[in-house]
């Protein structure tokens, strides 16, 4: 049987920046098992449509989450934002 997951790449890498902004491309390309250029796609994704902030700090780059964020789908607009959901870390 393939392995497959219910979650996009975009899922995926929205959690590996709740967990923390100091991750790397490098590092969600790696959890993700894809290119350091699709991760920079995928995040890049993530802050156009405002799911992410991205500043830049010198030669890095932080990455956080919006916790005020809502999910666009219609059948999840009665869905609790970020801030509650319980693999994020709360907003500072």
């Amino acid at each position: 049987m393939a392995n497959r997951t219910f979650l996009t790449s975009h899922a995926w890498a929205l959690l590996c920046v709740g967990h923390g902004p100091e991750v790397r491309l490098r590092d969600i390309a790696a959890s993700l098992g894809i290119t350091e250029r699709s991760a920079h796609g995928t995040v890049t994704d993530l802050a156009e449509v405002g799911y992410v902030i991205k500043q830049k700090n010198g030669r890095r780059s932080r990455y956080q989450t919006r916790h005020t964020c809502r999910c666009r789908n219609p059948a999840a607009k009665s869905a609790p934002p970020a801030t509650s959901w319980p693999f994020l870390p709360a907003p500072t």
